[in-house]
């Protein structure tokens, strides 16, 4: 028999991966594989914030996140520091102040662990039809926006030709992987989000020949990775959220040897 919590988790992960995939490609695309730490590590910091003033946890979550964000442009844009040293001291950061904050608060609400490797199998309906709606909203802005995001992807010289703003299109790109966070905690917790943005980004650029196919295979590994978690995790009684990161890295290393497989054939075939 089919346990509702089960369906939620279900749909509450497929939600998650319709906007990780393609938002995952372009991480990769800007070479910011950083950038998801240092978002779901801030996320700490927004849940203490939202008990602090006794909002809903995913907008505190979302609250901060942007906040790191715009400041990650505006250091990168003062040239001090290079994305990566920047991305470096925001990630550590905004995960020691939450960790303190987090220590800090007298809420019994908290729930250390599960913030930090996720509980699919504990969200309710509420948490479903709030991921849906998140995600509605992102895909409705990334088909709206997917030509200037691609050309802010690719560079700000050719945005600037194609008459694109090239820093409006990277504070959406912010917001947006804000956005992801905020929904994603539950599912994945704040270590392993970055994870579940790249394996399967990862796994479509290997089989891809266009940014738009890419963005679909990957919200479909997505996908896949998250109903083989849940195997996982109901079949051997483990964590959630580490057995769906560990069945996208299953899919990526299989992904690799059936590359290097059709690779060897087609030498073979054509000498």
């Amino acid at each position: 028999m089919f346990e509702e919590f089960m369906l939620r988790a279900l749909l509450s992960g497929t939600a998650l991966s319709l906007v990780s995939g393609p938002i995952g490609c372009f991480i990769l695309w800007k070479r910011l594989a950083y950038f998801g730490d240092s978002l779901a590590h801030s996320a700490l910091l927004g849940v203490a914030l939202a008990l602090f003033l006794q909002i809903d946890a995913i907008f505190g979550v979302f609250v901060i996140a942007t906040c790191v964000s715009l400041l990650l442009i505006a250091l990168r844009s003062s040239r001090m520091f290079s994305s990566d040293a920047v991305l470096g001291i925001l990630s550590h950061s905004a995960l020691a102040l939450g960790l303190i904050a987090v220590s800090l608060s007298n809420s019994g609400k908290i729930h250390l662990t599960s913030l930090l490797f996720g509980d699919i199998l504990a969200v309710s309906w509420n948490d479903v039809w709030v991921s849906f709606g998140v995600t509605a909203l992102i895909l409705f802005l990334l088909v709206l926006q997917w030509r200037q995001l691609i050309a802010y992807t690719l560079s700000s010289e050719i945005a600037s030709v194609e008459r694109i703003g090239f820093w409006g299109s990277e504070v959406l790109f912010m917001v947006l992987c804000s956005g992801l966070v905020a929904i994603a905690m539950k599912i994945t917790g704040v270590l392993l989000i970055s994870a579940l943005l790249i394996l399967p980004a990862a796994i479509a650029r290997i089989f891809s020949r266009s940014p738009e196919v890419m963005a679909v295979v990957a919200a479909l590994m997505g996908v896949a990775s998250i109903i083989g978690g849940l195997l996982l995790s109901l079949e051997f009684d483990l964590p959630s959220g580490p057995s769906i990161i560990a069945a996208a890295t299953i899919f990526f290393v299989a992904a690799l040897i059936l590359s290097r497989v059709v690779l060897v054939l087609t030498d073979i075939r054509n000498p």
